[in-house]
């Protein structure tokens, strides 16, 4: 079962994720992210990236994580397997990404994504772990 659910929202894709701690909700938000781009089981393991991003409070953090995550792809051409957050407070984060280098020859982008926006972004603990929604530009 998926961890996140797309909704719709006008011209844009908006995605409710969960976890069961934080460092799992913002690991599955990255990963819906690239779900939502390509095919994860064509993409390999190959390399990895560190990511480091602060915030001020944890929507911005989320949403400054996406916007590293998502430069992956559009910045670096490069495609998201899977991610390990290492450390997380309110204010910070640091993460590995493995992954690889988009290939037309073996990945098919399914949908761009163009960006994050703080619109109705939220990041919420619940007695069953932590929730986020967060609505993107395509």
């Amino acid at each position: 079962m998926k961890s996140y659910q797309a909704f719709d929202h006008t011209a844009d894709l908006g995605l409710a994720i969960t976890g069961a701690s934080e460092e799992e909700l913002f690991a599955n938000a990255a990963c819906a992210v690239f779900d939502i781009i390509t095919d994860l089981d064509r993409v390999e393991a190959r390399e990895m990236r560190r990511i480091a991003v602060e915030g001020d409070g944890r929507e911005d953090l989320l949403i400054n994580f996406l916007r590293e995550v998502l430069y992956l792809y559009n910045g670096e051409h490069w495609l998201l397997k899977e991610i390990r957050i290492v450390r997380i407070s309110e204010k910070g984060l640091e993460a590995e990404a493995r992954g690889e280098p988009l290939d037309g020859q073996k990945h098919e982008i399914c949908k761009e994504i163009k960006a994050v926006t703080y619109h109705q972004a939220r990041v919420c603990q619940t007695p069953a772990g932590w929730t986020a929604r967060v609505i993107f530009d395509v």
